[in-house]
């Protein structure tokens, strides 16, 4: 799940992945599958570097990663997946992203057409939901982590479009053709992030006060991402630190 709230929902996604991490090492394997079609060496795809770096992030054993890289470079035999995007809208007009990842269009479509209808809502037109929504690099690094100037010389040097301090850290934003540039940029000057990845971002988000609310759309994201198939869930929400706290009491 992904939203304005970025420091709340990391904690949200973090809690999510300790409570299912068996889910998030195949969902992992699968994302490691794609990226090692290019390459299965992580010294020379610094996409799969990353993801490899992530999955042993949540402890994913070595056998899992060895695994989904072989079943990527053809080594393994595996079922071809395939990239979907579905998009809708969850009560109160909030839009919704679903990244899909699946050996099985029909039966996704299927699944997360019920999740939507279970919830009071079916597929928008394709492009009414993601129009209102950019592919950016995202990279979270937390103050300690770094100095302010720094960090932005080095992450502006490397290709970063912004970087924007709050009290909680810094957010780094590129275009997603920058975005390995940058990460490889803050492992040479080894700066631990928070979160990394490339994300869909909202250019304007619908702002949630309603506690009732919150806590149905984080109820409806949550079946999403409780399919196998679904990826990623990408919201416009703007819901508070304190809000989200409360609904996930």
């Amino acid at each position: 799940m992904s939203g304005h709230s970025k420091w709340a929902t990391i904690k949200h996604k973090k809690g999510a992945a300790d409570a299912k991490r068996g889910k998030m090492f195949s969902k992992l394997a699968k994302e490691i599958m794609v990226a090692s079609k290019s390459g299965g060496d992580p010294s020379s795809n610094p996409t799969l570097r990353t993801l490899i770096q992530k999955a042993k992030g949540i402890n994913m054993p070595n056998d899992n990663i060895e695994k989904a890289v072989k079943k990527g470079t053809g080594e393994i035999a595996a079922a071809a997946l395939e990239e979907i995007t579905y998009e809708g809208y969850a009560a109160g007009g909030i839009g919704l992203v679903v990244n899909v990842l699946t050996d099985n269009k029909n039966r996704a479509a299927a699944e997360v057409g019920h999740a939507f209808k279970r919830n009071g809502s079916d597929f928008a037109a394709r492009g009414s939901v993601s129009r209102n929504f950019e592919r950016r690099g995202q990279i979270i690094v937390e103050k300690a982590a770094s100095g302010e100037d720094a960090l932005m010389e080095i992450v502006l040097e490397a290709g970063a479009d912004d970087m924007v301090t709050d009290e909680n850290g810094y957010e780094i934003l590129t275009q997603p053709s920058a975005y390995q540039a940058v990460v490889t940029a803050l492992e040479n000057a080894q700066i631990p992030t928070v979160s990394s990845e490339v994300v869909y971002i909202p250019a304007v988000t619908k702002e949630l006060t309603d506690l009732g609310k919150v806590k149905s759309l984080l109820k409806f994201i949550e079946s999403l991402e409780d399919n196998d198939d679904v990826q990623d869930v990408y919201h416009d929400a703007d819901i508070s630190d304190d809000l989200m706290a409360q609904a996930e009491e």
